[in-house]
Parts: structure tokens; sequence; C-alpha cells
């Protein structure tokens, strides 16, 4: 029997020590008890020639049938009216099987394989096994991206298939440094993960702690990028996230050519970049498809519109309660008439409209898209209207968070702008016991997070803390690209990403003046 060994976070290996079978009948038994009550595993056996017996194993509905036996038995059986007498020297010695990419392995990795959608050649009298590729699994079309859409860039967004998500960044980096590592994780599901980088610009301390990282992990099942992405965190009780996830083949290009290394798992059309930093989650992919001057004018907008989802309620309720004299009297009249017939004070009116304005966000990411967006909208206005009306809620504070909630949308990584919304709550809690001054207390707390808080030992807040002045010229601004001459700091040794490219009105400049 083969004996299961337990390690120490109870997860079982398998050892494959067991007594491996030549004879086909004894390799088919020792396949039925590992596929006990299935129903799906075919055990196709035929003769070649006049006596060398063979069998085809595969999962039903995994295999496209039709090319099986168009570019496999057919050819087998024209092999075996050869002047070979021996089947099994043609196959394995002298591999005339006329299919490109098969593997000979032993039964237990073929075990494996066969999972994976491939087909297992069992030939008798030999105790290897042949893994075909003849997998057709079904997946979606590449369509555009959902969540990372652009106006001017490409409209290509990753799927399910880990093959085709890998095609589609090949796609971009036709380079032979572009260097590919794979391994399965999970004890039942077996999910392949690899680990893209460039060779030359991705650095070796980085690329080994994600090696390190990943190798550690230890779970029943992958399903998802986000399974991984949590064992990736080097604080993972931080609201913070500290990897990237993309939809967008150009974005992991870019990325790579950057010096970072992505990690594309199967089933997910999700793809992870490492390292991050605040301001890269604070890109866009349109930053870069636009003219600077416009991409810079755009990132700044999105950093001011961050402070106001971060900020505004928590500023209206310190104003509000400890410091009424800052807002101009006419204003202030307004505000006060607005608050006179509502019961609450204004953090507790703050919190009602906050989680209010949550959940209406949360009911139409669940809704069915039919009807989500008419019931996110015509919700809002009527709970909005209804509050106000019923003496609730002050239309101030249905204007503050309405503009709160738009703000939020602006912001282009998802999971940071959960964060801002989740910090946005104790924030709030601050300014309504200690006015501004807890709005500067909760923003120190912050700062000093961000500031101890690493992704793969880069620094949270770099190019700021610690400053780096030749990052600077991609961070608060988008240079023009003829201005972008070296990698940023993640690279590894080739810093180089372009030539002494001038731009060219100072050449025709220049030559005028010759």
């Amino acid at each position: 029997m083969k004996k299961i060994a337990w390690n120490r976070k109870g997860f079982k290996k398998y050892r494959t020590s067991d007594p491996v079978p030549q004879s086909i009948n004894e390799q088919i038994e020792w396949l039925r008890q590992k596929f006990t009550d299935r129903f799906d595993v075919v055990y196709h056996l035929f003769v070649i020639g006049s006596s060398q017996r063979c069998a085809l194993v595969y999962l039903q509905g995994m295999v496209d049938t039709q090319t099986l036996h168009e570019e496999l038995l057919r050819p087998l059986f024209a092999l075996s009216q050869t002047s070979y007498p021996d089947i099994r020297e043609c196959i394995f010695e002298r591999r005339q099987l006329p299919i490109t990419d098969y593997h000979i392995s032993s039964l237990h990795e073929g075990l494996t394989s066969l999972l994976d959608s491939s087909v297992l050649l069992l030939v008798d009298g030999d105790e290897r096994v042949i893994q075909l590729p003849f997998g057709s699994l079904e997946h979606r079309s590449i369509d555009e991206p959902a969540n990372e859409a652009t106006v001017r860039g490409p409209r290509e967004a990753f799927i399910e298939n880990a093959e085709v998500n890998l095609s589609l960044i090949r796609k971009g980096l036709k380079t032979p440094l572009f260097k590919t590592e794979s391994m399965r994780l999970g004890t039942h599901t077996q999910t392949v993960v690899m680990i893209l980088y460039i060779q030359d610009i991705c650095k070796q301390e980085l690329l080994e702690e994600a090696r390190m990282r990943l190798r550690a992990i230890e779970i029943d099942g992958v399903l998802g990028s986000s399974y991984i992405e949590e064992f990736l965190d080097h604080s993972p009780f931080s609201p913070f996230p500290q990897v990237q996830y993309t939809e967008r083949p150009d974005v992991v290009s870019a990325a790579l050519l950057e010096g970072r290394v992505a990690i594309l798992v199967d089933g997910t059309p999700m793809v992870l970049l490492a390292p991050v930093t605040l301001w890269m989650l604070l890109q866009s992919a349109e930053d870069y498809y636009q003219r600077y001057i416009a991409g810079t004018w755009i990132r700044w907008i999105r950093y001011l519109f961050v402070f106001i989802s971060l900020l505004l309620p928590s500023v209206y309720v310190a104003i509000t309660t400890f410091h009424p004299e800052m807002i101009p009297p006419k204003l202030l009249m307004t505000i006060a008439a607005s608050r006179e017939i509502v019961p609450f004070p204004a953090l507790i009116e703050a919190f009602i409209m906050e989680i209010s304005f949550e959940a209406l966000r949360e009911a139409a990411v669940r809704i069915p898209k039919s009807i989500g967006q008419a019931v996110s909208i015509i919700g809002a206005l009527i709970i909005g209207t209804a509050a106000v009306q019923a003496g609730i809620v002050s239309a101030a504070m249905v204007i503050i968070v309405s503009f709160t909630g738009i703000a939020s949308f602006i912001i282009p990584h998802f999971d940071l702008g959960l964060s801002i919304r989740l910090l946005r709550f104790p924030i709030m809690i601050f300014a309504g016991l200690f006015g501004l001054f807890g709005i500067i207390c909760a923003l120190l707390l912050i700062y000093i997070h961000l500031i101890n808080l690493r992704s793969f030992s880069m620094p949270y807040l770099a190019p700021m803390t610690p400053l780096i002045a030749g990052d600077l010229k991609d961070t608060y601004v988008r240079a023009p690209w003829w201005y972008l001459r070296k990698r940023p700091t993640t690279a590894g040794w080739n810093k180089i990403r372009q030539g002494n490219t001038k731009n060219p009105h100072e050449g025709e400049r220049e030559e005028d003046g010759d």
C-alpha cells in the first residue's frame, strides 16, 4: 500500500515508493484503485500488430477524441506495419510518434497529467507511460477588460486559461530574455502557478524571494490568485494591498520591463505583480496612452480625489462639531438650518449615510446587471430624499457622502479603494472625538504604518520615502517618453530603457541655430 506522510502542518505528502507495475492489466488496476467511484475515466484497450497490447486512459469530456483518433491511433496502427518488430522500441527509444509535444514519464507522474486533461498511453511490458497533449477544455474568448478600460490602449484582457494568458504576454514581449518558471500548488487542485520575469532586468534577490514565498505555500486547494496573494503579503494585517493584480497583458508587460515579477495562476483572469508601491496602485494604464500633459493632469486629479474620498466626511464632522467658526456665516446658517431637525450628532449622521452608501454599492454589484444600475440609482435617490424629508439626515450630509462616493470610484485599483473606504470610518471617529486634531493624529498613524510597510522588501512609499529623485519623474508627473531613459530602482543591473533620445523639437531648434 502507498504510505502517507504528514508534515508538521497537517498536509499529506504522498510517497512514490510503491512498486511500479509493468503489466498493462496491473497498470489499469492500479489506476482503477486511484479512481474509485468515478465514471468519467475511460480505459480503451487495443492491440497493435499481432500481439502488442496497449491502452489509452483519459477523462471523458476533457479530451478531443476526434483529434486523438486522427493524430494518434491512425499513425500508431500505420507504425505497426513498418519493419520494426518491437513497437516499444519505436515509441520509447526512437520516439517515432508523429506528435510534437509528448512526454515519457512514470505512472505516478502520469497520474497528475491525466487529471490535467492529458491522455496516457500504456504499453504492455513497460513501466513507462506516454503523456499526450490532447486536452480540449472549453474556455471563454478574449474580451475587453471589464475593470481597467482605456480610451486609446489595447482591448485585450486575460481569461481563465493560463496558456492563453501566457501567449498574450509573449505577444508583447518578443525577447528570449523573457523567462517562465512553473510549479503546482494545492494538494487537491494541483493548480499551475507560473513566475514570469525578464532576465537581466529583474533583480535576482526579488526572484529568489518570489520563489521562496511560493514554495512555502502549503494549502489543499488554490482556486484563484487571491488565495496566493494573502500568502505573499509582508504584513497580512495591513489594510493596504501589497501585491498588485491586473487583467491587462500590456500592464504585465510594462511591469516586467520595469524589473518586477508577475505571478500567473491557472483558472483566474488576474495576474499578480510584485513588488508594488502606493504610487503604482494610483497609476492607470490610461496615463501612458495619453500625451504626457494630459496624463499628468489626470494623475493630479486622481491624487486630489483620493484625499477627498478619505477625508471629506471627517473634515465635515470635525468642522461642524468643533470648529464652526471656520465656515463662512451664510454657509453656516444654511448648514445649521438643515441640521435643526436632525436628531443625531454629525458623527452618527455620517455613519448612517456612509454605511447606507456602502450597502447600496454592494447591492449594485450582486444584483443582476440588467437591473443593477437602475436599482442602485433609484434606491439612492429614494433613500436620500426620504431620509432628508423625514429629518433623519441633513441635505448637506447627503451631498458630502455622495461626492465622497463619486471620488472613491476614481481610484484605479479596487483593493486600494476598499482600503481607503475602510479607513474612512476610524478617521471619522477621531474627527468626532477630537476635531481636526483627531484627523491629524489619524493621518500620522496611517503615515507611520505606510513608512514601515514593505512589499517584497521594497518600501511602500518609495520613491518618496526613502527619497529616490530619479523615480519622481513617473510618480507625481508622467514625464515624456523621451525623458524616461532609465528604469526605476526595481530593475536589476540593466537600467537603460532607451538610448540618448531627445525631444525632436529641441533637435530642430539646434539645427536651426546651426
